[in-house]
Order: C-alpha cells, then structure tokens, then sequence
C-alpha cells in the first residue's frame, strides 16, 4: 500500500467514525512549506476511548498490525500509538490531543484543505505545525524539524500568525527553539 493510499484510507475512516482529526508533522508542513520525504503520517486525534474498538477494526490483520491494548491505553492517557502496513512499513502515528489550551485551540484551528484532487482533509493551520515542530525538535533535536518550519515560514510567510506562535511557545516552553528560527530567517 502507497503511503498517499493509506493516507487517504485513515482520512476516509476518520471522518465516517467522525473523529476529530488534523494531519499534523511532515504531511502538514509540506502543505504549507516545502514538501520532503516522510516516513509516517502523523495525525493528532480527539479519541473518546469509546471509539477505539471502531478505530482499530478499520485496520485488520494480516493487512495491519495495531495493537487495541495499546490503542485504548494511549486514549486513557492522552499519548500515542500507531499502526503498521507490515507489507509496506508504512505507518501511521495517531496522536491524541493534548489536554491542554493548546491541545484545544490546535484542533479548534484545523483547516479543511486538498489533500488529493477528489478528497479534502483536515490540516493543523501553519502555526500549530510550527509549535507541533518545535515540541518535536525540543524532543529529539532533529534538525529536519528546524528545516520544515523555516520552508512553512518561507513560503506562507505574512500569513503566519507570529503572535499567536509566541503566545503559545511560552506556554510550551519553546521560546529559545522560536528565537534561534527567527535568526535563521
């Protein structure tokens, strides 16, 4: 399976659960920035933990390999899990929300935009990738996150809200990664 098939495949599954969803990390920032090569798709979900069984039988064995027990954990807790195309190694990486302002306001800000020319999906506006990359940078200073907020910041340019990004990188503790970017420009 394509990475752009199963893409549309999580899409297509989310919206007919009707879980709250926005494409967040590389497929994001590519659609905003410079788009580049990406192991995984990386999603931000509001999972109710009632929903998890439904999730997780859209993706059967042998085709997939998720894991419920970790699934409904990562609901209870508000972390992570994914789901694997063994054949492939395609991978999905569904992120719960954050319990937080932000984790609100991130999801309230997704915009609904082209993914394919016959199917929309939701995207985290620009700046919520941005502090979603440095969050991830903060984490694990890959310097891919550095590049893919510059190309957001490059080609959307005034269209980002500045503001709004040095609001929330306070209250993410982000604010040095915010200052180092801002010299790269």
């Amino acid at each position: 399976m394509q990475q752009t098939d199963l893409l549309r495949k999580v899409i297509t599954d989310l919206e007919i659960l009707e879980i709250p969803y926005a494409l967040v990390g590389s497929f994001a920032s590519g659609a905003f920035g410079e788009p580049r090569l990406t192991h995984d798709i990386d999603i931000v979900v509001d999972l109710d933990v009632r929903k998890v069984d439904l999730l997780c039988a859209r993706f059967p064995e042998p085709d997939f390999y998720v894991s419920l027990a970790a699934a409904q954990q990562a609901a209870r807790q508000r972390s992570q899990f994914n789901v694997i195309h063994p054949t492939s190694g395609n991978k999905i990486d569904f992120m719960l929300a954050r319990n937080d302002l932000w984790g609100r306001t991130q999801l309230e800000r997704r915009l609904q935009l082209p993914l394919f020319p016959d199917q929309e999906g939701y995207v985290a506006a620009p700046e919520d990738v941005i502090l979603g990359k440095m969050i991830y940078y903060r984490e694990g200073a890959s310097e891919k996150h550095l590049r893919d907020i510059t190309g957001i910041l490059q080609v959307a340019g005034s269209e980002v809200d500045r503001a709004y990004i040095e609001r929330f990188a306070a209250k993410l503790d982000v604010v040095d990664i915010w200052q180092a970017i801002l010299l790269r420009l």
